[in-house]
């Protein structure tokens, strides 16, 4: 996911693809327990995009505020 992608959804939006993007992460923790988890490299990037999600929330709350 590019932050170019990220900027052009709205607030709402946002909060969506960040609670699905936490369901994942816990979803590939526990597959990572388990020892079922195929690709571990995804756990980073889910990681960023999770940052890159409220980074971008932040951004837009302080514009609106301004």
């Amino acid at each position: 996911m590019k932050a170019e992608d990220v900027r052009g959804l709205s607030a709402d939006q946002l909060k969506d693809k960040l609670a699905d993007l936490k369901k994942e992460q816990f979803n590939l923790r526990f597959q990572k327990a388990t020892g079922q988890l195929e690709k571990s490299s995804r756990i980073t990037e889910v990681r960023k995009d999770i940052a890159r999600v409220k980074t971008i929330a932040r951004q837009k709350a302080a514009e609106a505020k301004a």
